[in-house]
């Protein structure tokens, strides 16, 4: 089949796809007409078709970025790449700000507002991990080749495309690869972006894992918290009686857990998880030190203040308890830090925004799904901005696992639908 055939067909099958899809009264009909006039649009079945003619340019980049590591809070090196392949795709203007976040400038023909679409540099694996990729019958095997190297991946394509057909936005679009997203991150590039005096940001779409019918609208919040107990410490015989830091984590963490567990048994969903316990130097050493790390997360911002309520009663119970229990020496001493913070939030479904991104995803014969998420969209969600999260496509697996995979099964389509909804958001001349 010549590539004009596959594209009619292509664009016969988008722009059918609506009357099987996704039902149409939880979109409203005028989006879907203009997505439907879009897609008729010469420049974009033109762009369509660019798109599946870089799969190998995409899939080599896809591969070189994966193999720079991007641990947390060292995305440095995949930093410097990300921006060079701006500056080679010749945006506007193109810098690293001085969080980390790699930002390129396409200025609009009108240029009033500014769609941001980002993608997240860093990965959850810690400086050493063997990020070289492994291809097995056409499968990608590697740490972070899903999450999120192929949504950076995606944003160099996407650029591409929109310079060699000649595209030009109508609002200025920037292209964000952002820092901190994974874990201890606390989503501090997105943070600093929107920080009082940051860049003007009218819209943000984030690309981040998932399939092509994702449509994340809602922020999940949560609270990390970092909880020590400290001692003098000493010999397990000799100093026998000294108050043992372990001891009163230990209790602090079952005083928590029966008082959670008891919380979120009902009421709006509310989890929480002990993921990180360190500390102690030998079997027969008392500790000096022992720390324990906790996610906790819910739909309901108020929850996660009276759950914060529960592991501090928690940990000062068992401070007093095991204090009152010791024979000797010092009192035990307690912190709690609190080391991440993601705001929770939600857009209605009827917001253009996410309006559009349904219409575009129901143009290509796949019913969009509305979820929540902690992603990089939480801030701009928590601050009434619109901003949505969609999926970077293909088929994947393992995600945060050393043997993390992704399969280029369809993966040109989220790239097609990104620019899609990008141009419904920006205008195009």
């Amino acid at each position: 089949m010549n590539t004009t055939m596959r594209n009619t067909l292509l664009l016969f099958v988008l722009v059918s796809s609506f009357s099987v899809a996704q039902p149409t009264d939880s979109i409203d009909k005028s989006y879907i007409k203009a997505t439907t006039k879009l897609l008729k649009n010469k420049k974009i079945k033109e762009a369509f078709a660019r798109i599946e003619a870089l799969e190998s340019k995409t899939l080599e980049r896809h591969i070189l970025l994966n193999e720079i590591e991007a641990p947390p809070f060292k995305e440095t090196l995949r930093a410097e790449a990300f921006a060079n392949y701006f500056k080679e795709l010749a945006l506007d203007s193109v810098w690293i700000d001085k969080e980390g976040n790699v930002l390129g400038l396409m200025k609009g023909s009108e240029g009033k507002r500014t769609v941001a679409l980002d993608a997240h540099l860093d990965t959850v694996f810690p400086e050493g991990t063997d990020v070289q990729v492994q291809i097995k019958n056409d499968t990608l095997f590697a740490p972070g080749i899903g999450d999120d190297t192929r949504g950076l991946t995606m944003l160099l394509t996407l650029i591409e495309t929109l310079k060699t057909e000649t595209i030009q936005p109508k609002s200025n679009v920037l292209f964000v690869g952002s820092v901190g997203e994974e874990g201890l991150g606390d989503l501090r590039g997105v943070k600093y972006l929107f920080r009082d005096g940051g860049p003007k940001i009218d819209s943000w779409i984030a690309i981040d894992g998932g399939d092509i019918g994702r449509v994340n609208n809602k922020g999940l919040g949560s609270y990390r918290y970092r909880v020590t107990f400290k001692g003098p410490g000493g010999h397990s015989w000799g100093a026998f009686g000294l108050a043992n830091p372990h001891h009163a984590l230990g209790e602090a963490i079952s005083n928590f857990v029966e008082a959670a567990n008891k919380y979120t048994s009902e009421g709006p969903k509310t989890s929480y998880n002990v993921g990180v316990i360190s500390g102690g130097t030998s079997i027969n050493s008392i500790p000096f030190e022992s720390i324990m790390e906790i996610d906790i997360r819910s739909v309901d911002p108020s929850r996660l203040e009276e759950m914060e309520d529960l592991l501090e009663t928690a940990v000062q119970n068992a401070l007093a308890h095991q204090n009152e229990m010791k024979r000797e020496g010092p009192d035990l001493t307690s912190a709690i830090d609190k080391i991440g913070n993601r705001p929770s939030g939600e857009l209605s479904d009827q917001l253009p925004l996410v309006q559009k991104t349904l219409a575009a995803t129901a143009a290509f014969g796949v019913k969009p799904y509305l979820t929540r998420g902690s992603t990089n969209s939480n801030i701009p969600i928590a601050k009434g901005i619109p901003a949505v999260t969609i999926g970077r496509g293909g088929k994947g697996g393992k995600a945060h696992s050393l043997d993390e995979w992704w399969l280029n099964q369809e993966g040109h389509q989220a790239i097609q639908l990104a620019l899609l909804i990008l141009l419904m958001e920006s205008g195009m001349d």
